[in-house]
Order: structure tokens, then sequence, then C-alpha cells
């Protein structure tokens, strides 16, 4: 009897103790050069990692941020000037790889997108950006629109993006209509890479 409990209890500080181990980094300025590993805390069962590139004209910045989540999201978005993608996984240090929004393959899909002038500008979908996405906020008084493409299980999930009153989805090519802006979308963009690279 006494051999039974040593090993229950052997059992459950072996499995107790065993904590999920992810790499950890914010690359703001591009890769993760120096990233680190981090024993994540109670209730995060993943490693995520997300990447976003923008690019404005010849101007291309890239930043990534690996962590530890309580769940697993694999998203793609393309906004045109925006490309995000975040990828996620169970087992220790599994996030060693940067996720690459460049290295996906165009779908045949394709959507509006905006670019602060106009939203009639068309861009090609990647890889799991099965969906086309406006969305629409009030910063400082002003409407901003911002459309492109995004994957499903970014449309499964809407409620949590912060200065967002309203993010619809639809499915079909350039289903997310062509209307005019004439306001700048930067923080709209800057609202919806935070959500990415956070959430």
């Amino acid at each position: 009897m006494d051999l039974q409990i040593s090993v229950f209890l052997l059992f459950i500080l072996f499995t107790a103790g065993h904590s999920l181990r992810c790499y950890e980094c914010n690359g703001v300025t591009g890769s993760c050069a120096d990233q680190t590993v981090k024993t994540c805390p109670s209730g995060s069962s993943h490693c995520v990692t997300s990447t976003a590139v923008v690019q404005v004209g010849d101007i291309r910045s890239k930043a990534t941020m690996k962590d530890c989540a309580p769940a697993c999201q694999r998203l793609s978005a393309n906004f045109g000037v925006l490309k995000t993608t975040a990828t996620c996984c169970d087992t220790d240090q599994c996030n060693l790889q940067d996720a690459d929004p460049s290295s996906n393959i165009p779908n045949g899909n394709k959507c509006f997108s905006c670019d602060g002038q106009s939203c009639s500008n068309i861009v090609t979908c990647l890889g799991t950006e099965d969906r086309c996405v406006k969305a629409t906020a009030t910063i400082g008084g002003q409407a901003i629109v911002v459309k492109g493409c995004v994957s499903k299980s970014l449309c499964n999930d809407t409620a949590s993006v912060d200065n967002v009153q309203d993010i619809s989805c639809c499915k079909g090519k350039l289903c997310n209509g062509a209307q005019s802006v004439s306001q700048s979308f930067l923080f709209l963009c800057c609202s919806l890479l935070s959500y990415f690279l956070l959430h």
C-alpha cells in the first residue's frame, strides 16, 4: 500500500511540475535576434509566433512577437499595406521559427483594400485567407475604414479588437465592397496590428 501511495505522489509531482516552455521576444525591428526561453504561466497551453509586415511604397517594416498563449489561433490577414500571420504549437520551445506572411501562396480569392484615400484597391489573398473583411472605427471623431483578406479564424473572434466598433467578414471574391474613403486609416491598422501581436 505504501508503495502505491509513493508512486502516486511521485506521478503527481512529475506531471504538475512540467510547464510548457516557449521562446519569448518582441522584435519590433524585424526578427527575434535576442529571444529567450520562458516557462509559461498556468493556463498557457500553446506557444505563439506573430509576424507583421508593413509596406508603404519602398519603405518596409517587420515586427515579430513570440510568447506563451492560453489558446491556439492560427490566422493570416492581408490589408494591402499590412500583412500579418500568427502560428501556434503546443510542445516545448516549438516556436523557434518566425511566422512569415510573405511565404503564403495565392489562393485565388481577392478582396478590396484601403490606402487612406480609396477603398477600391484589390489585394490577392494568400494561404488561409479565405474571407474578405471590412472594419470601421471612430478615432478622434473620424470614421476610419480598413478592408482586406483574413482567415476564417479571425472572423470567429472579432469582439475583442480595441477601438473597432464593427468588423464584418464575407466569403467570395470582392465581397467587401469598394466604397471610397478620405480619412487616414493608420490608427486602425495600428489597433489591428496590436491585436494580432498581443492576442
